[in-house]
């Protein structure tokens, strides 16, 4: 009974399973019908060769190329001065106002000078006093010569008068000092401008006892101007090359304005840490508009190479094989260049390892191989139309900086 039993239920499964298969299977195609075509196409697509690549390509060109180093930097002035007093005293007279422009030697603050004058005065005096004194001993010294080759008087007298003419000079040169002293110090109760600039912030009054640890105010020198900022270790060597070759221009752009000047600094070691080198760059403002402190971007041309090869930085492929770009061979085949990148500006490079005359695919080569098929589109990457030599209409590239 159960032997019977397994029977069945053996027969029954394999019924299910063959009805299962009858109704799933896949319907036999036609041989013509688009369905029976496309399994042949898929099955044919890994042994029969495939059709040409759709590439868009340009051809190289030939320019002139800045090499432009930029950075941003702050303008700093080429010298301030914070005035401070000499001497304890008390503000007479503040000549100038926050903001004047100034030159140097103007005078801009006057200090109490009563003392001072007195002191200078008595100095003169005393002068004038010593001066006297040695004026009478000369003519007792010159009688007394008179006299002694007459045999009147003693050697040992002129000798006596001679030695007090001497005494009478050195005292009469030592006063003489003084005052000239005396008159310096009567000279800190003037202040004057050390440099032509513009006066900061004044921070005294008349009637203020100042000292000498007192700030009065600061001249700050705006024109001609600098421009402090860094640049990489990487860019040294071009860096003296060019400023050994000549000026180097530099280009600073602060709201939307653009002023010339040039590189008038390099810094005699690069921080270590940072791994920069710090430079200058001198600016004629005598217009005032760049002003200490404020924030500019500036570009420094180092180099221009002449007659460069140019092309689209999207053509160029880096891969562990190097660096290189497909051309599009005799054949109609990818050819593989292999270039350097001298200088990379904005959307292009200057390469080497070009002629000049290839046609440079940009477009298509994604799932491009050394020797495959390719036909080159209407248009090409830049937006002009191609002809069949692959050389792009009306694109005309400007020198710019990366």
């Amino acid at each position: 009974m159960k032997k019977s039993t397994l029977a069945t239920l053996v027969g029954a499964a394999a019924v299910v399973g063959a009805g299962a298969w009858f109704y799933t299977k896949p319907a036999p195609q036609a041989a013509g019908s688009p369905a029976a075509q496309a399994q042949g196409q898929g099955q044919g697509k890994g042994g029969g060769q495939q059709g040409p690549t759709a590439v868009n390509v340009v051809a190289p060109q030939r320019q002139d190329v800045a090499v432009i180093l930029q950075a941003n930097g702050t303008v700093s002035p080429l010298s301030t001065v914070d005035l401070h007093p000499q001497t304890t005293s008390t503000i007479t007279k503040v000549h100038i106002k926050e903001g004047d422009f100034v030159k140097q030697g103007q005078l801009m603050f006057s200090l109490d000078s009563r003392t001072d004058s007195a002191n200078v005065e008595k100095a003169l005096a005393q002068v004038q006093r010593d001066r006297a004194s040695l004026m009478d001993l000369e003519r007792q010294y010159k009688r007394s010569q008179e006299l002694l080759s007459q045999n009147f008087i003693a050697q040992g007298a002129v000798d006596t008068l001679r030695s007090q003419v001497e005494a009478a000079k050195a005292l009469l040169a030592a006063d003489q000092a003084a005052a000239q002293a005396a008159q310096v110090g009567a000279g800190y109760n003037t202040i004057r401008a050390p440099l032509s600039g513009r006066v900061g912030a004044i921070n005294v009054y008349p009637g203020s006892l100042v000292q000498m640890a007192t700030s009065l105010t600061t001249v700050t020198q705006l024109n001609p101007i600098n421009v402090s900022f860094t640049l990489p270790e990487s860019a040294l060597g071009a860096l003296l090359a060019a400023k050994q070759a000549g000026k180097v221009p530099v280009q600073v752009t602060s709201g939307g304005q653009d002023f010339q000047g040039h590189l008038s600094f390099i810094d005699n070691a690069v921080d270590a840490q940072a791994g920069v080198i710090k430079v200058k760059a001198e600016f004629d403002n005598s217009a005032t508009r760049l002003w200490p402190g404020q924030y500019v971007n500036a570009k420094l041309t180092v180099q221009t190479l002449k007659d460069a090869l140019v092309v689209p930085q999207n053509a160029i492929i880096t891969n562990t094989r190097g660096t290189f770009v497909y051309t599009v061979a005799e054949d109609h085949t990818a050819k593989v260049a292999n270039i350097v990148r001298v200088h990379s500006f904005g959307p292009y490079a200057a390469v080497t390892g070009l002629n000049g005359d290839e046609k440079v695919i940009v477009e298509g080569k994604q799932n491009l191989r050394p020797g495959a098929k390719v036909k080159i589109a209407e248009a090409g990457a830049d937006g002009g139309k191609t002809d069949k030599s692959g050389k792009g209409e009306g694109r005309k590239k400007k020198d710019s900086a990366a």
